[in-house]
């Protein structure tokens, strides 16, 4: 019986993977209306997911709670955020839409209010954090030790004096070395590393597909 269990979701992940790399390569209305339909079937997958998730969740930190587990402070926080931004989308969704707001009805006004007063301070203040730490990671890197930490020193100390409102910079070229640094071996960077992840997101996705993968079953294996 548990090896049924088990053998059931890598035959469900295989058809469905098989099913969906095949119909890409379709051009029929008929595969439109395959891909719609697997679509609608992810979404309502997800939403028990999320059922799931918000109970593992909400398991995890309550417990936590009670034992006063270390950072127990943190969990009661989000438990509360948690429970408090649900009920407020609960109970302005079934208010009738409010037709004067700018916004489209109360909920999203409420919703909107929360987001702006309590999101984005709490997002500056993890961006103002992350500041710090990019400037201690860029002293430790740009001590020029080889010729990579130097060339990567140079390129940084280019690409900060382009931004520097001194007009003698600019009579030098430094705008121009700037934009062939960002055009040529930054875009050539960022392109490797999509390709990697390109790369790595297929062979992950035929892991899955064929079986060798299985995390996603639990268990470790």
């Amino acid at each position: 019986m548990v090896l049924l269990k088990r053998q059931i979701p890598l035959i469900i992940a295989f058809i469905a993977g098989i099913v969906m790399l095949v119909q890409y390569y379709i051009p029929l209305q008929e595969s439109q209306d395959l891909l719609s339909e697997f679509t609608t079937w992810a979404m309502i997958i997800g939403a028990f997911a999320l059922v799931i998730g918000l109970s593992s969740l909400l398991h995890m930190h309550i417990g936590k709670i009670r034992r006063l587990a270390p950072g127990w402070g943190y969990s009661l926080i989000t438990v509360v955020a948690l429970v408090t931004t649900a009920g407020v989308g609960i109970i302005a969704g079934m208010q009738r839409p409010d037709p004067d707001s700018a916004i489209y009805g109360s909920q999203a006004a409420q919703i909107q209010w929360m987001y702006i007063n309590l999101m984005w301070p709490l997002g500056g203040t993890m961006f103002s954090i992350l500041a710090f730490f990019i400037a201690s990671a860029a002293y430790r890197a740009f001590r020029a030790r080889t010729f990579e930490a130097t060339v990567l020193l140079i390129a940084a100390m280019i690409v900060m004096l382009e931004v520097v409102p001194i007009k003698i910079f600019a009579a030098i070229g430094i705008p121009e070395i700037n934009n062939w640094i960002f055009t040529c071996p930054n875009m050539a960077a960022q392109r490797g590393i999509m390709l990697g992840v390109a790369l790595s997101v297929v062979a992950t996705s035929l892991r899955i597909i064929f079986g060798i993968e299985r995390t996603y079953l639990g268990g470790g294996d």
